[in-house]
Formats: structure tokens, sequence, C-alpha cells
């Protein structure tokens, strides 16, 4: 038997009524504040991610689908969106629109990583990118967008942790006092992070393994290492958050993984759902646009994992499951009973009433046994005689109470509410 592919996940019509909740939750929150929708590729040319995310990272060296197309070129499946955004608005002509530039997105990403619970190697993300603000104010309205999504959806026991990993200005001295750190340390590190600390020494803060947190414990602080510009912008971020009566912990082992970000770095984290504990993060990332070949244009930005969202929801939310079962099912037999049928259910789903009838030859007995299966709210029971008169029984299957009604779909519709 052919099955889906290692990391991947369907979504069956049972569990889809989350998804479709947290996407409506979250454009409704966007468009709220300004936020208007983008979609892009689900490929884009390789030399855009590294550049754009880094060749350092884990991701680039390590995760993406990359492949030759038969023109010869490199492509990669889109392991993130904010890059593509990025591209989408320099080649667009977006940078010179009126700013702040304000966008979402949920789309589908791929990375080949070590699937458990919360982690796909085909995952979904609602994603928000903010371009032409460098304010602390920016940086609040985004987190507050991300939290009254999340409070939105209901979902319980999310901390917000916020951390500065500095500016090109004071992030170099930093990063020195990081590898003079870890030196002492090289024999015990694993394996990946020794190759970090000569590539990316932030990132070895950001480890899981618990030698490499244990040693990360004391190692040197984002932020008791950020120059005055940096301070206070994070100072003035933090005055935001308070502010708007947002509760966060400023964390300095948040660094994220990917190489555009500077200054501001956050996540969401919840509680109960596994190590995949992460439903949203993100940060500042001012030199992107520039570092792939745009203006200088400043941008902050957040994804959340659906897939981690809807965990998240299963643990603990005010989500309550649409009633999507009929409210009329038809019930025919014969031709003319048939084609009434077909006239009817026409009429009141234009109304906008959930209406079905048989398209598969059952039996009478049959039908009535589907029509409690998919649990109809009522059953109309149609034969020639019926047509023939223009009146039918309508059974509240509740109860079983019958009431003789015309073949009028407002009558119908009066009755069934």
């Amino acid at each position: 038997m052919i099955q889906k592919p290692k990391g991947t996940k369907d979504i069956l019509p049972s569990d889809i009524g989350e998804w479709q909740f947290i996407e409506k939750t979250a454009r409704d929150v966007c468009r709220k504040r300004g936020f208007e929708e983008i979609r892009i590729p689900t490929f884009e040319e390789t030399h855009l991610f590294r550049r754009g995310v880094g060749d350092t990272t884990d991701v680039v060296q390590k995760e993406m689908y990359t492949f030759e197309d038969r023109d010869g070129g490199s492509l990669t499946l889109r392991p993130e969106g904010t890059a593509g955004v990025a591209r989408a608005v320099i080649e667009n002509g977006l940078a010179g629109d009126t700013m702040p530039l304000k966008l979402f997105y949920i789309i589908n990403c791929f990375r080949h990583e070590r699937p458990q619970a919360g982690r796909y190697r085909e995952f979904y993300q609602f994603g928000v990118e903010l371009f032409g603000a460098s304010t602390p104010s920016a940086d609040a309205e985004l987190i507050a967008l991300g939290d009254e999504v999340l409070r939105s959806i209901g979902i319980q026991n999310v901390e917000l942790h916020v951390n500065s990993i500095g500016c090109p200005n004071c992030r170099p001295a930093y990063k020195n006092a990081l590898v003079e750190y870890f030196k002492g340390y090289t024999d015990e590190l694993c394996d990946t992070c020794k190759n970090r600390l000569e590539t990316n020494p932030l990132r070895i803060l950001d480890c899981k393994s618990p030698i490499c947190s244990s040693i990360a414990a004391n190692a040197p602080s984002t932020v008791d290492n950020l120059c005055d510009d940096c301070k206070n912008h994070f100072d003035g971020l933090k005055a935001r958050l308070d502010l708007l009566g947002i509760k966060y912990s400023v964390d300095p082992h948040i660094v994220r993984g990917l190489d555009y970000y500077s200054r501001t770095v956050f996540e969401f984290i919840a509680t109960g759902i596994g190590a995949q504990s992460t439903v949203c993060g993100g940060g500042r990332y001012d030199g992107l646009v520039e570092q792939i070949g745009g203006p200088k244009l400043p941008g902050i930005g957040f994804a959340a994992g659906i897939n981690r969202l809807v965990l998240s929801m299963q643990n603990g939310s005010n989500y309550v499951k649409p009633d999507n079962s009929p409210a009329l099912y038809i019930a025919t037999m014969g031709e003319r009973a048939s084609l009434e049928a077909v006239r009817l259910c026409s009429l009141l789903r234009e109304k906008g009433y959930i209406t079905e009838t048989d398209i598969v030859g059952r039996s009478l007995k049959a039908q009535m046994k589907y029509a409690n299966k998919i649990a109809a709210k009522y059953v109309l029971i149609l034969g020639d005689n019926e047509v023939e008169s223009g009146m039918a029984q309508l059974r509240n299957m509740s109860d079983s109470a019958q009431t003789e009604v015309s073949l009028s779909a407002d009558e119908i519709a009066r009755i069934i509410g």
C-alpha cells in the first residue's frame, strides 16, 4: 500500500475544524490591525535562502529540500516564509509604497527534520511581516498581534519570552566573548556545537543537548552586552509591553535559528505539548531586505506553527467544534421523487441550509439509517404519491414527531429553523 511520506500528515475532515478556526481567527486579527494577505510561491531559487536565511544555519546546511529543475537551475521548497516575502516586496516594487507595509500569510513549509510530536517535514505556518518601521512600537505592535491571536484561539498556559541579540555594531564583541567562554568547554560540547563555535556561536545558546544547555547557562548574556542604541530599543519594547499588560520574561538564551535576526527576538512557549513547545516565534531583521538585493528597509516578523497550535488547542482551549450535521435529509423512492429532491435541495442550500439526498441508490430503509448516521436533524420522505399531491411527511429525528408539509422550500425552511 502506498503511504504518505515520512514526516507528513493527512488533515482529515474530522480535524479540519480546528485548522479553519485558527486560520479565520488569524485573518480577522490581522485585518483589524491593518495587515493584508500575501501569497508566495512554494519554491524559490536556492540562493535566496542561502543569502537570506544564512549558510551556517541548520536549515540551510541540513534541512532544505533542494532540487535541480529541468532548466538546470537550483530550486528549494520554502523552509520558511520571511525570505520569500522579502523577495516579493523587492521584486514587486512594494518597498516604494507608503510605510509601514503590513503583510500576513498562511503557507506550508518544508524541512528535512526528525519527525516528532509537533514537528513535521511538511508543516504549516501563519506568518506576519512588518516592513518600514524600526521603532520599539513596531516590535510591540507585532508581539501584541501574536498575543491577541493566541488569546482569541483560546490557547492556555502560554508564556512570552523576549530577548535582544544586538546589532552589527555590538554583536561582534559579544560573539568574541562567547567564543572565549565556550573555548573552555570545547571537549564537552556536542559535535554540532563544536562546529557552531567557529561559524555561529550564538546558536550554542539554543542547543537542546543537556550538556550544552548546562554550559550555556553561565555564558555571557546578550542583554548585558548591548550597545546603547540596542539597550534603549529593548527598554522601549519592554515599556510598551508593560503598558499593554502583556506579561513576558527576559530570556537571554533565545537567539532564534536564522541568521537574519537582529535586536528583538521573541517566542511564545506553550506548556504541556512536549519538547516542541514554541508555538510562535520571530524577531527583527533590519538587514534582510538589503542582504538579498533590495533597499535598506527595516523589518520585523513572526511565524506561528499551525500544527503546534492545533496540538495546544487539544491540550486546552475554548474552541467548540461546529455542528456540521445536515439540517435536512430528503429520503426518496422512485425517479420522480429523486428529481423533486434535487430541486428542493438546491433551493434550501441557496437559503443556507445543509441539505442532503440520496445519490448512491439506497433503499428507503438504508436511507433512513444513513440519515441517522450523519445526524440529520430532519428527514423529508418523498415518493410518487407525495410528488403528486405536493405534500410530504417531515420527521424530527430527535423525537420522531412527524409534520405534514407542502413541497415548498419556504415552508420547510420555516419548520427546520
